[in-house]
């Protein structure tokens, strides 16, 4: 995409922000369903020079830790690709194009006012895997409906279950329902606790035709609730096609690739978006 904006989707898993400790942070804020996502925020916006959120922050391959001291998670999610049709300057329709894994991995800060600034510190610190996959239509019966989400974290040779398996049609807002919320958030979200003014972003942009959402993350294990990355480690999402194969195979895959290995090729499975980043210290170079 040469025109894009990111964008993700707060609280459209039922239980994530409890677990992630965010929950506190939407007291307050007016919603118009409270058993719904609580708001949208960017994760990168091209042309705001000056600020960083105009850093692309995304890689397929490597998450850069940002600094000692620092808790950092995966946030297993699916990105949802989208053109934006436009009249007036106002968000009138999203195109769902494509969806593949997505790590949009936060910071857990709670001093940050804003959701952006748990999101973007430079480059290599949002995840999305290489392998996109065609949407052939965004409503129930479509192709999204049989593909599950599962996130790993692999530590000295051993993987762990990071995020609870789950099926993208358990996500809390889904197909036109979530299209509609999208629209209407991009329109009408005003700058309020940790959301802001997602018109001012798309005006800043350039109001840019292409986007990518992460429409929610999961809800952790046990193991992911209380644990936080390390550089070395390496984070795994994978959205699969139950049709295709289940989440023991799944990890089996992984374990076949040879986890600590990054001397071999990406893992690439049927009917799957695969996402592994290995966790460094510093910013590779161009």
């Amino acid at each position: 995409m040469r025109s894009w904006i990111g964008f993700g989707v707060a609280g459209n898993v039922a239980g994530h922000l409890e677990q992630a400790g965010e929950a506190s942070d939407f007291v307050g804020v007016e919603v118009s369903d409270p058993s719904g996502p609580k708001g949208l925020f960017p994760f990168y916006v091209p042309g705001a020079a000056g600020h960083f959120l105009s850093v692309d922050p995304v890689s397929s391959d490597t998450l850069c830790f940002p600094g000692e001291g620092m808790s950092l998670q995966i946030e297993p999610e699916i990105g949802l690709w989208c053109r934006i049709e436009y009249a007036s300057e106002k968000v009138v329709r999203l195109h769902p194009t494509h969806f593949g894994a997505h790590n949009d991995c936060t910071i857990r800060r709670p001093d940050a006012e804003k959701i952006s600034e748990k999101k973007n510190w430079g480059r290599c610190s949002k995840g999305v895997a290489d392998m996109r996959i065609a949407i052939d239509r965004f409503e129930p019966g479509g192709i999204m409906d049989s593909f599950r989400l599962v996130s790993y974290l692999e530590r000295d040779g051993e993987l762990h279950a990071y995020g609870l398996d789950t099926p993208l049609v358990g996500y809390t807002y889904f197909h036109q329902r979530l299209l509609d919320w999208l629209v209407m958030q991009m329109n009408e979200q005003v700058d309020q606790g940790p959301l802001e003014s997602i018109s001012t972003w798309l005006r800043r942009a350039g109001h840019p035709n292409e986007t990518l959402i992460s429409i929610g993350a999961t809800r952790y294990t046990p193991f992911g609730e209380s644990h936080y990355l390390l550089p070395g480690d390496r984070a795994i999402v994978v959205g699969y096609d139950q049709r295709e194969i289940d989440e023991p195979g799944v990890r089996d895959a992984l374990a076949t690739r040879g986890l600590g290995r990054p001397d071999l090729p990406a893992l690439k499975l049927d009917g799957a978006s695969v996402l592994i980043q290995t966790v460094t210290e510093a910013v590779p170079t161009e």
